[in-house]
């Protein structure tokens, strides 16, 4: 009886998600089965999307170990994170074309419908009218980046997307279609690979902040057993443009929730937030390995441009999928490993 009630309330949105509007659908069945969504690893480490509710017309700049990013909005204000919706749905739509063996290009066919029930939004007739803001704002926020995807380091700027289009029913005006031309740097993270699973619950979770937080720890926790960050670093990563102690209070609040997919946040010793993915224990004896400073250097003198950072995340999920096994040198292993990555 307790887990029915407590599955009842997850559909009807209780513990501050949205409700599953569309619980007996299948995910993600528009053109390609079984795709599961999926996020690209570059706008998950950056913050290119505005967590504002309101039109966001500042110009953001960000500097983070080596990594340059400038947006500029349109008129219509950025990009918000939940016009990134629309990019999660293209990405796992070519993601699993690939995965099947198919041929992709930048430019995707959409049917409306799939497209708002694989991203729990209403089908109501507010929310195809809505779509049309997202892919304003989404082609005219431009980008100026020196990311590295696939090994390849570009200064450049570009749109979140190149260009699309929308066809309707002249009688009733209701969408049938989106065509989207996505960028080519988007394009080149699909074909990389560089792209990450989220949870289906991510499009359940009603505030930016929340959206954003999970995109961070799915990013650096991955699978290892925690991943620690300052309040003051995870502001800055974060994007947000709330003063400080505000954001930490917004940190205090999801951490009472505790309704973010996949992960429990804590709050320790010196300012330090800690992300723990849900279910996993570390015995004592098997402690997260601690690397040198020296070593970040020289990683990063190996593969230069990368993330540095998420490199050890993902190294620390090998060492964790492999077993915890016992590191005698552990800054020799992360390089090691390092080296045989590249």
């Amino acid at each position: 009886m307790a887990a029915a009630i407590k599955a009842a309330a997850g559909r009807t949105g209780a513990g501050g998600l949205l409700p599953e509007r569309h619980p007996t659908a299948d995910f993600f069945i528009c053109d390609f089965l079984g795709a599961s969504p999926k996020d690209d690893l570059g706008s998950m480490e950056h913050p290119v999307f505005s967590l504002a509710t309101r039109p966001d017309r500042r110009i953001l700049n960000y500097r983070h170990n080596g990594i340059g990013i400038e947006v500029t909005p349109s008129v219509r204000g950025r990009a918000t994170i939940h016009d990134k919706d629309i990019l999660i749905f293209c990405i796992s739509q070519l993601v699993a074309a690939m995965n099947a063996g198919r041929e992709i290009s930048r430019t995707v066919t959409l049917k409306v419908h799939d497209l708002l029930v694989a991203t729990n939004r209403d089908t109501g007739g507010d929310s195809y009218a809505r779509l049309r803001a997202s892919f304003e704002r989404l082609a005219g926020t431009r980008v100026t980046t020196n990311l590295t995807t696939d090994g390849i380091e570009a200064t450049r700027g570009f749109g979140l997307i190149e260009s699309w289009e929308i066809l309707r029913h002249t009688s009733g005006g209701r969408m049938i279609s989106v065509t989207v031309t996505l960028s080519e740097w988007l394009f080149r993270a699909v074909l990389a690979k560089s792209v990450l699973t989220l949870s289906r619950d991510y499009f359940r979770l009603r505030k930016p902040m929340e959206r954003r937080i999970y995109e961070l720890a799915r990013k650096h926790c991955g699978r290892q057993a925690e991943w620690r960050v300052s309040v003051t670093v995870l502001h800055r990563k974060s994007g947000s443009a709330a003063p400080l102690r505000v954001f930490r209070a917004a940190l205090r609040k999801m951490i009472a929730a505790a309704h973010l997919p996949d992960y429990d946040i804590s709050e320790a010793a010196g300012d330090i937030m800690v992300f723990t993915r849900r279910g996993q224990v570390v015995s004592p004896d098997r402690a997260a390995p601690v690397l040198a400073p020296e070593t970040f250097a020289a990683a990063r003198a190996m593969v230069p441009g990368a993330d540095i950072y998420a490199l050890e995340a993902e190294w620390r999920g090998f060492w964790a999928a492999t077993g915890y096994q016992r590191l005698h040198n552990p800054d020799k292993a992360f390089l090691g490993w390092l080296r045989g990555k590249v």
